[in-house]
C-alpha cells in the first residue's frame, strides 16, 4: 500500500473545493468541466483507498483483538528467547571423540550396480 495515495487525498479535495469557490463559480463549461475531472479524481482516489484499507490483512480484527494477538505473538518471541538462552548455556561434549570413531567404509555400497 502506498501512503501517497493517502497524501494526495487532502490536496485533491482542497482543489475540488478551490475549484467550487472560484470567482467565476461553476458557470462556464471550462469551470464545469474542470469541477468533473477534479471531482472524479479525487473520487477514484477516495475509492482506491478504501479499497486497500479493507482489504488489509487482519484489516477485520478490532483493537482489542490486535492488541491480543501482539500479546499472544510477544509470548511466543519470550518463550522462544528463554529456550534458547537455555539451549545456549549447555555444554555439548560429544561422547567419543570424533578422531576415535572407526568407520568402515563399504565400496560396494557405493558402487552402481551393473548386473
Amino acid at each position: 500500500m502506498t501512503p501517497h495515495l493517502y497524501k494526495s487525498l487532502l490536496p485533491k479535495l482542497a482543489h475540488v473545493l478551490q475549484l467550487t469557490r472560484h470567482s467565476e463559480g461553476v458557470t462556464t463549461s471550462e469551470a464545469k468541466q474542470a469541477l468533473l475531472h477534479a471531482t472524479n479524481d479525487f473520487k477514484s482516489t477516495l475509492s482506491q483507498a478504501r479499497d486497500l484499507a479493507a482489504n488489509l490483512p487482519g484489516g477485520e480484527l478490532t483493537l482489542s483483538d490486535q492488541d491480543e494477538v501482539i500479546r499472544m505473538l510477544e509470548a511466543m518471541r519470550d518463550q522462544k528467547r528463554a529456550l534458547l538462552s537455555q539451549f545456549a548455556a549447555r555444554s555439548i561434549s560429544a561422547v567419543v571423540p570424533i578422531s576415535q570413531v572407526d568407520m568402515e567404509v563399504d565400496s560396494t555400497a557405493s558402487t552402481p550396480g551393473g548386473s
